[in-house]
């Protein structure tokens, strides 16, 4: 079994990461050409509701990559990724198959999945996530989980 501080580092690191990368996209959406770049590209590649769609999805990369970089509300945040990188993948990417220097769907496949398991395995102890587990039960961290359970079967 992995040492719960690697793992928890392990999972900073991914965290950060995926975080920054959502954040720089969503950045890159906002400056744009302003409102109307994102907006634009948007209804060309046929998004439902381009405007709103533009709106919501360069908002959720800002501050929920922000979000992901502390470590809060990890779990709801990377759910909201998948189903943001799944549009994505289906809307823009899937006719040009897998290659990303084809247009294809690699790079927002591995987002939806590194996403995917941080919606899982949540934050890890060196999170906002974690700091406020203890107060707030749905936020708890494996760890806490781990040793609640523990308790109880004893």
């Amino acid at each position: 079994m992995t040492n719960p501080l690697v793992r928890s580092a392990g999972i900073l690191i991914g965290r950060v990461a995926l975080g920054v990368i959502f954040l720089a996209h969503g950045l890159q959406k906002f400056q744009q050409n302003g409102w109307s770049g994102p907006q634009t590209g948007f209804d060309a590649m046929g998004v439902p509701a381009a405007s709103f769609s533009a709106f919501v999805v360069t908002w959720l990369e800002i501050l929920g990559g922000i979000a992901l970089i502390a470590g809060l509300l990890t779990p709801i945040i990377a759910a909201l990724f998948v189903l943001d990188m799944v549009g994505a993948l289906f809307i823009a990417h899937v006719d040009s198959g897998i290659w990303v220097s084809d247009g294809g769907y690699e790079f927002v496949l591995a987002l939806a999945a590194g996403s995917l398991l941080l919606a899982v395995v949540g934050a890890g102890r060196f999170s906002v996530d974690a700091a406020l587990g203890t107060k707030l039960g749905w936020l708890a961290t494996d760890d806490a989980r781990s040793r609640d359970l523990a308790g109880a079967s004893r």
